[in-house]
């Protein structure tokens, strides 16, 4: 798809289309990353990771937990 850069305030800007926008994700204030590879200008969507706890413990296995881990004496009033 060809489409042009335009001027905007200092910089300049791009128009990305509804379709590709739909495709990668991309919305109204989503952040990217913008470089250079070679001679191309490379664009690409930053994802905000967002877990749930359930997904995250789906991944815990035997193999993969560890023991309990010592912080030391109590200090101040803690009550254990």
């Amino acid at each position: 798809m060809v489409t042009k850069i335009q001027k905007w305030g200092n910089s300049l800007g791009l128009r990305i289309p509804q379709s590709f926008a739909k495709e990668t994700g991309v919305e109204e204030g989503s952040s990217v990353d913008i470089s250079l590879e070679g001679d191309r200008l490379v664009i690409r969507p930053l994802r905000s990771d967002r877990y749930q706890l359930s997904d995250l413990l789906s991944l815990v296995r035997k193999d993969n937990r560890h023991g309990e881990i010592s912080t030391g004496d109590t200090v101040g009033r803690e009550i254990w």
